[in-house]
């Protein structure tokens, strides 16, 4: 990618921060919650982070995953209605997206550990396309195979021990088409 072409990617990703975290503050601002909007594009992606300094915040209602996925999906079809492309943002309240990585991270470590001590494989379950490159790639760090399994919202990692090159879908997971991100 030449440089004219990243800067104007880099410009189209702060855009679509703009716009997200335009949506956020309006949402916010209906559902009375109190919270300061981050943008950070990185990754070939626009980060949006909601977060509050304060003890008495009621925004941590809004920081469970489940949560988290319908404002995120909320959010890009705002995108999408903008500029008329799909979008990768990925949204986070509270640190929730930091915390769920370390579930995913210790998850994996315990499969591990389950490989280890004798199961042929171990299947984690259903978790978003963004959620699944997580795994894969803290698979990998654990010198485990990974493969995606199912469809839908039930589609899942399966672990076993591999050798030094693992074999996965997770290229496939993190970029996520239309129909994989969309359950996302």
């Amino acid at each position: 990618m030449s440089d004219e072409q990243s800067s104007e990617t880099r410009s189209a990703l702060e855009i679509e921060g703009d716009i997200a975290a335009d949506y956020i503050e309006e949402f916010l601002d209906i559902a009375d919650f109190d919270g300061d909007i981050d943008i950070e594009v990185r990754s070939g992606r626009a980060y949006i982070g909601v977060n509050s300094d304060d003890e008495d915040s009621n925004l941590s209602t809004l920081a469970s995953p489940r949560v988290v996925s319908a404002l995120q999906e909320l959010t890009r079809l705002a995108v999408q209605q903008k500029t008329g492309e799909f979008s990768r943002l990925v949204l986070d309240v509270q640190g929730s997206r930091e915390q769920r990585e370390h579930e995913l991270e210790e998850l994996v470590q315990d499969a591990a550990e389950r490989l280890q001590a004798g199961d042929d494989r171990v299947a984690l379950p259903g978790m978003s396309s963004y959620e699944r490159k997580l795994v894969h790639d803290f698979a990998r760090a654990e010198g485990l195979e990974s493969d995606s399994e199912g469809e839908g919202r039930r589609r899942h990692v399966v672990l076993t021990l591999g050798g030094d090159e693992a074999t996965s879908e997770h290229e496939s997971d993190g970029q996520g088409s239309s129909a994989d991100e969309a359950s996302n």
